[in-house]
């Protein structure tokens, strides 16, 4: 049986996609065992804010690590008490939906579904604070080059992927689905409030107030963050322009 566990503020959105057909039936049989954690129960103030404005500027809203890192902190305490060395060995993985994770593909999803436990991290509004793809997400995973409202949506599709591998949920693998995609930079990281976070700081450039300072800074770590995890889409670009950094 492989167990999920979904943090998310909607969790209502899940029980359409969840309730019905091979998902539905493959938690009847106990092929999958899938729960969702409200993340506003992980707050502590009476709005139940989970999140604050980026630091640096800039449109929208980052959410906050702490109520992110509190929920996955304590499921990994109820439901995988052996977790780090689980996670070694790829039996426990902690998973943050992202449009700048690695790409969804079936042989992901073949190796995602091998595991023991996943914990799924639904991102909204403008992103998630980086400090938990840093210290907190054993990977990041994106369903395609681009944007949703939030994180709930990728992870019914990497759930729905995902659990055709499971053994005995399907009786047969269905064919390898194609996807194409638009090209463009991954997005640089993203900061909010605290500023230092379990020893982990807010890049000093994004405190200057200097904001000709912080684009450029944005745009090195987009390009630096595409060559890294996406050396494809760097490549064709480069192809198609010349991308000068600053």
């Amino acid at each position: 049986m492989l167990q999920l566990d979904i943090v998310t503020i909607f969790p209502g959105m899940f029980a359409p996609v969840f309730g019905a057909s091979i998902l539905k039936r493959a938690q009847a049989s106990r092929r999958l065992r899938i729960r969702l954690h409200d993340l506003r129960d992980y707050t502590h103030d009476k709005h139940r804010k989970v999140d604050d404005r980026p630091y640096g500027g800039g449109p929208g809203m980052v959410m906050r690590p702490e109520p992110i890192f509190e929920a996955v902190e304590a499921i990994r305490r109820r439901t995988c008490a052996r977790h780090a060395a689980r996670a070694a060995t790829g039996g426990c993985q902690t998973i943050l939906m992202a449009p700048q994770g690695q790409q969804l593909t079936t042989p992901l999803a073949r190796e995602l579904a091998a595991s023991a436990h996943l914990i799924l991290i639904c991102g909204h509004y403008e992103g998630v604070d980086d400090r938990v793809a840093q210290a907190l997400a054993t990977r990041s995973v994106s369903v395609g080059d681009y944007v949703l409202t939030g994180g709930e949506l990728p992870a019914m599709v990497l759930v729905d992927c995902l659990a055709r591998f499971v053994p005995g949920v399907i009786g047969h693998e269905e064919a390898t689905h194609e996807e194409s995609f638009a090209q463009g930079w991954l997005e640089y990281p993203h900061y909010t409030r605290p500023s230092v976070f379990r020893g982990m700081a807010v890049p000093e450039v994004l405190r200057s107030g200097d904001h000709a300072r912080i684009a450029r800074w944005r745009k090195r770590q987009a390009a630096a963050r595409t060559a890294a995890q996406r050396p494809d889409l760097a490549r064709a670009l480069r192809n198609g322009r010349r991308h000068r950094a600053a």
